[in-house]
């Protein structure tokens, strides 16, 4: 890649796809070149397995044919192979996007599918393993390939599909704003009537109406980053940037350059300066999702940043001022992060005055009906097939009613979206629903006559044996679950498993 289109591609002015490519190297891509080889030689055995993959994750929700799935995958798949050999990056992000939009378009029913491309990662090392001497460093440029790409076909299908939610949001948002928090059954795209949640909207009233550095605490799927946006929204100027970044999806590693940013010709690589997210949102909001999961080091200058308000880039000898609401959010109570290590007692002090906390489901039940009436209305305006849905019949809502919820409004969006893809009647009924929902599944016993926990227990147990099996060895556990390396550390994160934890267990 030449310096000019190294600056180029590095350059503030890109389009949002381009600043990701800041990660991946010249030499790396020499690494990869041939890798990519190899798949261009073995294109149909790539995507047979990826297909094989694909059904092992999805399959029980939607499917695509086989057929249809060759046609879709295989096409990006080519282009995709195809100009990273030529290694012009900025025709390769615009081929990736293009493809990406058409997979969007085409794939509208099967929103999970877009979930499964970090499953080309897995797929391509289980049919062509590299030399060992190359193995580490190959496998970590193909890494931040695999990343770089998840994002891209991920913020290209979310916003594709997301303009019309927006849309709508607003246009209930001035009809409601007259009603006061207080009165609301839903607040700038969250959605509940029950007394938390109506706390919960004047809290995000109040801290939209200061510049204070706040914590989201709670579950996966209950609608963090909603929260954030509605924080952000409800300030003074919403059409100021709202930047979402997800600590957990990017290597610990590369966190403090994509955070603070970098001079050019601090690193090996470093072909122009990058401005980091924390100016890249300057006047606006900056999310900072799964906080915990950040190193400690970098937490240590995440708050002298938040405390002196200035940023000191890689590479740099001055301190960069700033002007940005930093927003964080965390899955795990906080004050068990800190007494495990996972979050630095004084950033936790920092944080901790400013603590919003979203109520899981199971607590909030009785906004289930509302939530069930949202997602039904806002699939009919996706056009997800050609007869509307009207409701949902009274089977359905009590086995509803009945489940415990474990992944929160998230959960209930995938349902519905699925009885949207698989019911032929004008209404939900039970049989459309998922079977740990509806209880349908054969010799399983209905899911509201199991424990709570019972399901997220058994996982965990399933994912300790598995690492202890293959002595930590994360790659191989990975392998030997079938699921992603990515997968794989989020749960390990989730259940808060590691060596100490496995030996003490035992």
């Amino acid at each position: 890649m030449s310096s000019s289109e190294n600056e180029k591609g590095r350059s503030t002015g890109a389009c949002p796809e381009l600043c990701y490519f800041h990660i991946l190297w010249d030499h790396e891509l020499d690494d990869l070149h041939q890798l990519l080889e190899r798949i261009t030689e073995r294109r149909d055995q790539v995507i047979k397995r990826w297909y094989d993959l694909y059904m092992l994750h999805f399959g029980h929700l939607r499917a695509l044919p086989e057929k249809e799935f060759f046609d879709i995958y295989g096409s990006e798949l080519d282009a995709f192979v195809r100009h990273l050999l030529q290694r012009n990056m900025e025709g390769f992000a615009a081929v990736v996007r293009e493809s990406a939009e058409r997979l969007a378009e085409r794939s509208v029913p099967y929103a999970e599918v877009i979930v499964s491309m970090h499953l080309f990662e897995e797929s391509v090392a289980s049919i062509m393993p590299v030399p060992d001497a190359l193995m580490p460093r190959v496998y970590l440029s193909f890494d931040k390939l695999s990343h770089i790409r998840t994002i891209i076909l991920a913020e290209t299908y979310f916003r594709s599909r997301s303009a019309a939610a927006e849309a709508r949001i607003l246009d209930l948002e001035r009809e409601a704003a007259p009603m006061g928090p207080t009165h609301r059954s839903s607040f700038r795209g969250l959605v509940g009537a029950s007394p938390m949640m109506r706390r919960l909207y004047e809290r995000i009233e109040a801290a939209g109406a200061t510049r204070g550095t706040i914590l989201i605490v709670g579950e996966s799927g209950t609608g963090k980053e909603l929260v954030a946006r509605a924080i952000h929204e409800a300030g003074g100027n919403p059409s100021a940037p709202f930047l979402p970044f997800n600590c957990a999806a990017i290597p610990r590693e590369l966190i403090e350059s994509e955070l603070f940013g970098y001079k050019r010709g601090a690193f090996s690589g470093a072909a122009a300066e990058y401005l980091g997210l924390f100016r890249a949102a300057e006047g606006g909001t900056l999310f900072l999702d799964e906080i915990t999961e950040m190193a400690p080091e970098t937490q240590s200058k995440l708050l002298r940043a938040v405390q002196e308000r200035a940023v000191r880039p890689v590479g740099s000898t001055r301190e960069i001022p700033f002007e940005v609401r930093l927003i964080a959010s965390t899955n795990r109570d906080p004050a068990e992060a800190v007494r495990s290590g996972r979050l630095r007692d004084d950033l936790y002090y920092r944080l901790q005055a400013n603590v919003l906390r979203v109520p899981p489901l199971r607590e909030r039940l009785e906004d289930l009906p509302l939530l069930i009436t949202h997602f039904i209305a806002l699939f009919n305006e996706k056009h997800l097939r050609r007869s509307p849905l009207a409701g949902i019949d009274d089977d359905a809502l009590e086995a509803m009613r009945g489940y415990q919820w474990p992944g929160n409004v998230r959960e209930v969006a995938n349902a519905i979206e699925g009885a949207f893809t698989f019911g032929r009647d004008r209404t939900i009924r039970l049989e459309d629903l998922p079977a740990q929902i509806s209880g349908n599944e054969d010799s399983r016993p209905s899911v509201r006559s199991l424990p709570v926990g019972t399901f997220a227990n058994a996982e965990r147990e399933i994912i300790r044996r598995a690492l202890e099996a293959t002595g930590w060895n994360k790659l191989q556990a990975a392998k030997l679950l079938r699921v992603s390396r990515k997968k794989l550390y989020a749960k390990i994160a989730k259940y808060g498993l590691s060596d100490d934890t496995s030996k003490d267990l035992n």
